[in-house]
């Protein structure tokens, strides 16, 4: 079973990538997040035109997320337990569903924007909703939380550690919400190094940072150890975060067997 995850940044302005991205790269499950559109604006006929199941769940013009399968999808969840609200509203951030007899999470953890901001304190308190959520759900199904986590996990998974000083997404309490996880049971199945020395999942559009690999590993693929022992490969598709129209983002791709 193949199994994907893509921050497309628009499922709007990225399908026709999305669609040849299917076809080529062929997962059976793909997490994607920030789709910026509503659960009835998600182009569901084309995708479906290719075989694809979809669950999504989408608020407005921001966030996003949804998962497409072809081995089925039951018991879908949208939002995760206890999930915490920004300014009195909740956000289409997390979605939930068992895909072939794996568990999968899409989620697409809030940026915090600054240290400082009120968006950084809801980040954290979203992270413990979603640590909630994953030990209500551990079983002895494999299990997965897949998406953007806006966290890079170590100072290797950013081009330059010194050009982050105190800002998101390599703050400790930030990091500490990730070892958190892994203290419910989840482990990072992306191993390092993978076909290339450091793989960013993550170029911002600004000052060349694609082309000079400025980038941080963001995007993330934590799973129990049912997951994780049958995973055979893994890779970041960074081809496809080339050309025109590309999202800021590269689809990450896990592999496994027996699942």
């Amino acid at each position: 079973m193949r199994i994907a995850t893509w921050n497309v940044n628009s499922v709007g302005a990225r399908l026709p990538r999305l669609l040849a991205w299917l076809e080529t790269a062929a997962p059976d499950v793909l997490c994607l997040q920030e789709l910026k559109c509503t659960t009835e604006a998600f182009p569901l006929a084309e995708v479906s035109a290719l075989g694809y199941e979809v669950a999504a769940y989408g608020l407005g013009r921001w966030n996003g997320v949804a998962i497409l399968s072809k081995v089925g999808i039951e018991n879908v969840q949208r939002g995760l337990t206890d999930e915490p609200t920004y300014e009195d509203a909740v956000e289409s951030r997390a979605i939930g569903a068992t895909c072939g007899g794996v568990r999968v999470w899409s989620v697409y953890v809030p940026n915090g924007r600054d240290v400082e901001h009120d968006h950084y304190a809801y980040k954290l308190r979203w992270l413990e909703a979603l640590r909630g959520t994953v030990v209500a759900e551990s079983n002895d199904e494999p299990f997965a939380v897949l998406g953007d986590f806006n966290i890079a996990p170590s100072d290797e998974d950013v081009w330059d550690i010194g050009k982050f000083a105190e800002s998101t997404h390599v703050t400790e309490p930030e990091r500490k919400a990730l070892a958190m996880l892994r203290d419910a049971g989840l482990t990072d199945v992306i191993p390092r190094p993978l076909k290339y020395d450091r793989p960013f999942t993550y170029w911002d559009y600004r000052a060349l940072a694609f082309p000079n690999n400025n980038g941080m590993r963001i995007d993330l693929v934590y799973a129990n150890g049912k997951f994780a022992s049958a995973v055979t490969d893994a890779y970041v598709d960074r081809n496809e975060r080339k050309g025109k129209g590309a999202s800021d983002h590269a689809p990450v791709v896990v592999d496994l067997t027996g699942a």
